[in-house]
């Protein structure tokens, strides 16, 4: 059941993780994102990628560009739409590393990056 509560707050984030060669016919990995507003899940994917990773590391970069780019066409969609988000963007990722594209989002202040920690 899904649950979008009043007051959870206008901030975006997402949650983005890659399982590194997940697919056992095609060794392909399979990312998957989650984006939330507030605290009401709006978004999910998960995917195959179209491509063999050689590492864990790059099936993290390919899934993070994947969701920063799925984050920036939310933020503008709700831009267009008048609705203001309150916090910076976040993008959750368990891997210290990003792509390129990752690092233009974050040096021009669109989101920021944090790490999940697991307890």
């Amino acid at each position: 059941m899904l649950k979008y509560l009043k007051g959870s707050g206008l901030h975006l984030q997402s949650y983005t993780n890659a399982d590194w060669a997940g697919c056992k016919d095609t060794r392909r990995s399979i990312p998957s994102h989650c984006f939330f507003l507030g605290q009401s899940l709006i978004s999910w994917r998960t995917t195959k990628q179209p491509t063999v990773s050689r590492s864990s590391s790059e099936a993290d970069y390919r899934a993070m560009e994947s969701a920063s780019c799925e984050l920036q066409w939310l933020f503008y969609l709700l831009r267009d739409l008048h609705v203001t988000c309150v916090q910076l963007l976040v993008l959750y990722c368990d891997n210290q590393s990003f792509c390129h594209i990752v690092r233009e989002k974050l040096q021009a202040g669109l989101f920021k990056l944090l790490p999940v920690t697991y307890s």
